[in-house]
């Protein structure tokens, strides 16, 4: 059975802030790097089919909106790809920066679409202004100080993700109820994820977290698709 590792690089690399363990086995890399692979492989066909779709049946603003949605969700779904099943090295250290990164994008990105929606709500347009400049500090954090704060980072995206909590009574009177139901799915799937992403010493927990976003993603894509044919 091997076992990689990726220990503390030297402390006089700029790459590195703390330790990084790579405790997985050959199985469980095989595992993630299917879901990785179905991850991807859905998300392309998925994003474009969205794009046309809208193209079709929306207005060129909607389809700048949902091509944001579809970038935002792309990048996530590429980069954790990319991290993940990279050789342990320098570079796996660099490409974590940009796949927790993109975790704040995809937030913001997901939240574009359904906010524009509530068109006649100033407070969800000041509230998608505050996701996404939240989303930029996260961003310019995890790429200016790798390996700090990831606890706090956590924590800050489940606060992200649950902030459209306060325009519940506005959402639920202008979403579909199918729409409605998948956002809090997908949201309800990521939360419940964190336990596995949390949870190390489980075997093959990389993959069961990674499972966990993509079935998350499915259902905010599905809401969105929703509010696109409808």
């Amino acid at each position: 059975m091997t076992v990689f590792k990726l220990k503390q690089l030297a402390s006089t690399s700029v790459h590195a802030a703390g330790a990084m363990l790579w405790n997985y086995d050959r199985a469980e890399l095989i595992a993630d790097g299917v879901v990785h692979g179905i991850g991807v492989f859905c998300g392309v066909v998925a994003a474009t089919v969205l794009i046309v779709l809208t193209a079709v049946y929306a207005t060129a603003f909607q389809v700048a909106v949902v091509s944001v949605y579809a970038a935002g969700l792309l990048a996530m779904l590429v980069l954790s790809a990319t991290y993940n099943l990279w050789p342990v090295s320098r570079a796996k250290w660099v490409l974590r920066r940009f796949d927790h990164s993109a975790i704040y994008v995809l937030i913001a990105a997901t939240y574009t679409p359904i906010i524009m929606e509530l068109k006649d709500s100033v407070f969800a347009v000041v509230l998608l202004i505050g996701v996404w400049c939240v989303a930029i500090v996260g961003v310019v954090l995890k790429l200016a100080l790798p390996g700090r704060y990831d606890r706090v980072a956590v924590g800050l995206y489940l606060a992200m993700g649950w902030s459209g909590i306060m325009l519940y009574d506005a959402v639920v009177s202008a979403l579909p109820s199918l729409a409605l139901w998948f956002v809090l799915a997908g949201g309800a799937l990521y939360s419940f994820g964190v336990i596995f992403h949390a949870w190390q010493r489980l075997r093959f927990q990389n993959a069961i977290w990674h499972c966990f976003v993509l079935l998350g993603a499915g259902c905010h894509y599905t809401a969105v698709l929703d509010l696109v044919l409808t």
